[in-house]
C-alpha cells in the first residue's frame, strides 16, 4: 500500500471500539480499520520487548508501527535523567525494537525534537551522533523549530538529511511562531516518508502553560475541503518515496478516526479488512428490560 494511513495511539478513539471496549482487545479491533500505527507511550518510557512483540503478534502481518524516540533522547526531559549512560538508554531503545524489526513492522523509530531545538552546529553534531546510534534501524526527524526551514537552510536541511539517511516527517501544523514548521513537501528517504497531521488549532498551538495544553493544542477536525487538498500533496510525495505513512495526530475532541477515515475514502482505499472506511459498525442491540408486573396483577 504505497498510502498507509493511521493514528497517534490506539486506546483513545472511542468510536473504534463499539464491540470491543476491553483494552486488551483495543490493539487487534484498531488493526481491522487501519494498517499503521504510531506508538506514543514509548515517548514516556522506553518499552519492554516483550510488549513490542505482543502488539506485534496482535496485528495483521502487513501492519506497521511508528515508534516515538524516549524523551531523553530528543532532549524533552524535565529533571533528573533515568539512564545515566546514553549508551545504555540508546541499548535498551534498540532492544525494544528488535521485535519489531525482525517482523518486518517497524516503518520508523521517530525523532521529534522539541521547539528550542533550534538550527546550530551542535544541534547537527548531535543528529549526527543519533543517527549513528541507530545504525540499522529506520530513523524519522521531525522538527519543531522553524530555523530548519528557514530559507537559507531549508535545501541544507534537506541535503543533510537525505545524507545521513533520516526518514522526512512532513508535518501539517499551524503557522504560529517559531515553534511551528512548514509544510515542506520533500522526501529524503526513498523508500518512506511520514506526514503527520497535528491539526490547524492556531490560538491554542503555543498555549503551553495550562494544565490542559496537550488537550487544546490538538483540538481540531479537518473539513473535506482540506483533506482533499492533500490527495494531490500525497500523491507528489508518493512520486519521490516508495511508500507514504500518514499519522492523525488531532484527537483531542476525537477527531482523528474519523478524518483518517474520510482521508482514505478520498484516495479510494479500503480498511484491511477490505470494508469501506466509511461504514459504521453497527452497535449491539440492547437487551430488552425486564417488564414491569402491576403488583396486583395476581390479586
Amino acid at each position: 500500500m504505497p498510502i498507509e494511513i493511521g493514528l497517534a495511539g490506539w486506546g483513545d478513539h472511542d468510536s473504534l471500539y463499539v464491540s470491543a471496549p476491553k483494552s486488551k482487545d483495543k490493539l487487534p479491533t484498531y488493526g481491522k480499520h487501519f494498517p499503521l500505527v504510531e506508538v506514543d507511550s514509548s515517548f514516556y518510557a522506553i518499552q519492554p520487548p516483550e510488549r513490542m512483540a505482543k502488539w506485534a503478534d496482535e496485528t495483521p502481518a502487513s501492519f506497521g508501527f511508528i515508534v516515538k524516540a524516549y524523551q531523553e533522547m530528543t532532549g524533552h526531559q524535565r529533571g533528573q535523567p533515568y539512564y545515566k549512560e546514553a549508551d545504555t538508554m540508546y541499548a535498551a531503545f534498540r532492544e525494544s525494537l528488535a521485535p519489531l524489526l525482525e517482523r518486518g513492522k517497524l516503518r520508523a523509530a521517530l525523532f521529534q525534537y522539541p521547539p528550542w531545538f533550534g538550527c546550530t552546529r551542535d544541534a547537527v553534531s548531535l543528529l549526527r551522533e543519533t543517527k549513528r546510534r541507530m545504525e540499522g534501524i529506520p530513523c524519522a526527524l521531525e522538527f519543531r523549530h522553524q530555523s530548519w526551514f528557514h530559507p537559507s537552510y531549508r535545501e541544507k536541511t534537506l541535503g543533510f538529511m537525505r545524507e545521513e539517511g533520516w526518514i522526512h516527517s512532513v508535518c501539517d501544523e499551524p503557522q504560529a511562531g517559531e515553534g511551528s514548521i512548514p509544510t515542506i513537501l520533500a522526501a529524503t528517504d526513498p523508500s518512506y516518508t511520514i506526514v503527520r497531521f497535528h491539526g490547524r488549532n492556531s490560538a491554542g498551538w503555543n498555549n503551553g502553560g495550562g494544565a490542559d495544553w496537550r488537550a487544546v493544542r490538538y483540538l481540531y477536525r479537518y473539513s473535506p475541503e482540506e483533506l482533499a487538498g492533500w490527495r494531490l500533496q500525497l500523491e507528489e510525495l508518493e512520486r519521490q518515496s516508495g511508500t507514504i505513512g500518514v499519522i492523525f495526530n488531532n484527537n483531542s475532541g476525537g477527531d482523528a478516526a474519523d478524518n483518517a477515515k474520510l482521508l482514505m475514502a478520498m484516495l479510494g482505499q479500503r480498511t484491511p479488512e477490505g470494508k469501506d472506511p466509511l461504514e459504521r459498525e453497527a452497535e449491539k442491540p440492547k437487551e430488552p428490560e425486564p417488564e414491569q408486573l402491576d403488583l396486583f396483577d395476581s390479586l
